[in-house]
């Protein structure tokens, strides 16, 4: 694994597959808030690559680092230089995104309407109420959602909040910080 204080380019070797040291080191990673690019290299001895092939490895390697699955695979081949520039590309536009601020305006534009929808599922009776959402001056992207009853908001609903924002903006390879404060 390459890594700077922000962002990591793992490489996985094609030829063996993700291994446990691999899921070790990327676990490491994700618990450290890095940004993340996953580089499948030796793809050149690789016999079958056909889109299915690729498609299976990829889910293999997402399945293997869930709940942290929104992050770009390369296939590459440092041999033959196959995709090596794009492995630099990449790497950058994550650390750009790692950087990302939205809006507070825009943020509840967008997210208020979709809670709405789907608010939080009730507790003993108590209905939880999310009125404001609003992102934090940090360094990895965190997010604070403002409800009544902040304390019965459970990390299911925080993953469905996680993945409203990733549907509504670009921020793979990042992971995401959400904070339940109380309003």
């Amino acid at each position: 694994a390459i890594e700077n204080s922000d962002i990591c380019i793992a490489m996985i070797d094609a030829t063996r597959g993700i291994e446990s040291q691999d899921v070790n080191i990327l676990s490491l990673v994700m618990r450290n808030s890095k940004g993340l690019v996953v580089c499948v290299n030796k793809w050149d001895l690789v016999e079958n690559k056909t889109n299915e092939a690729i498609r299976v490895f990829e889910e293999a390697i997402r399945s293997r680092l869930a709940p942290f699955s929104d992050f770009p695979i390369l296939f590459i081949s440092a041999l033959t230089k196959q995709r090596i520039f794009k492995v630099l590309e990449v790497a950058n536009a994550v650390y750009q995104r790692r950087s990302k601020r939205i809006p507070t305006h825009e943020l509840n534009e967008v997210l208020l309407p979709i809670i709405e929808e789907t608010p939080p599922p009730s507790w003993k009776g108590k209905y939880i109420k999310i009125k404001y959402v609003t992102q934090l001056p940090t360094a990895v992207p965190s997010f604070a959602f403002y409800a009544n009853l902040p304390q019965w908001v459970k990390d299911p609903y925080k993953r469905f909040l996680e993945n409203q924002i990733r549907k509504n903006w670009d921020f793979s390879g990042i992971p995401i910080n959400i904070f339940i404060r109380e309003k």
